[in-house]
């Protein structure tokens, strides 16, 4: 089941993507959340009659509406570093013993399709393309064997990186929140339709060219194993967005490195999730 948050008629709604149409959930089932973090906290009472409009005609095409970020404000958004093993190499740092984790600030949200900003701050934009997980229910202290539980669904995402603000200093977060460089979706894949989360292809194309490419079995530290660390500091909440981390084939990387300009088309996929892509465009 994909899940979407659209903009139709001047109207943000919650809906159900089926193949080229959307279920508008207000018009469907109008007793229903009408917010991506409230019906994911009402899933377990909600979930069978939400899939029972899988079946139904959809209110609007695709082409009709604008997808919005799934969950348009999440409290927290998380971010794993340096776990893949080319992109370790890459960045010359040593294999890491530990899980290294950062935030992206809620406000660097931005939509599947949305123009992407090159900040007035600098000119030193990098792509990321990252599997995203959304946490489905409120836990503390889960273990890596009962990760998958608490785990509403997958989305793709780009974790867009101003690389010179982001190694300023040793903290990473400012490089990773400037405004528009959160950008997930096109829509939530709830795990029934995913499958294993380690066994996805995942590409990052730049003006239609193959920059990074690779699969989420890669990863150092698994989707599983990342819950289970978080979640011994935070208690993760419905709507928690994690960014599981990115291969090799950065802009950084390249030899001189080549950095996104105002006009490139990024486009990150993720096999069974879907794809973004989203136009760079100069800060106004």
């Amino acid at each position: 089941m994909k899940l979407a948050t659209f903009e139709a008629n001047d109207r943000e709604s919650i809906g159900l993507v089926a193949g080229d149409g959307v279920v508008d959930l207000a018009r469907a089932a109008p007793a229903l959340p009408r917010n991506m973090i409230a019906l994911i906290e009402a899933w377990p009472r909600i979930q069978r009659e939400v899939r029972s409009l899988e079946t139904i005609k959809p209110h609007f095409r695709l082409s009709e509406v604008l997808l919005r970020a799934p969950v348009p404000a999440p409290q927290k958004i998380l971010a794993i570093g340096l776990n893949y093993a080319d992109h370790i190499k890459e960045s010359g740092q040593e294999m890491p013993e530990r899980q290294i984790w950062f935030t992206k600030l809620p406000s660097a949200v931005n939509g599947p399709h949305d123009p992407i900003q090159i900040p007035k701050a600098s000119s030193s934009v990098d792509y990321e393309a990252e599997l995203v997980v959304i946490i489905g229910k409120r836990c503390r202290h889960v273990a890596k064997e009962d990760a998958a539980g608490v785990i509403f669904g997958y989305a793709a995402g780009n974790d867009v990186s101003v690389r010179d603000w982001q190694f300023h200093t040793s903290q990473w977060i400012l490089g990773k929140s400037f405004d528009t460089h959160a950008p997930f979706g096109p829509w939530i894949v709830t795990p029934d339709e995913v499958g294993d989360p380690h066994a996805l292809g995942i590409r990052c194309l730049v003006n239609s060219e193959l920059r990074q490419n690779s699969n989420t079995r890669n990863l150092v530290f698994n989707v599983f194993e990342q819950i289970a660390l978080l979640s011994q500091a935070l208690t993760l909440e419905p709507g928690d967005v994690i960014f599981t981390g990115t291969p090799g084939g950065v802009g950084m990387a390249a030899k001189p490195p080549n950095y996104l300009k105002a006009g490139d088309v990024v486009r990150v996929e993720i096999d069974r999730i879907g794809a973004l892509e989203a136009r760079m465009a100069p800060e106004d």
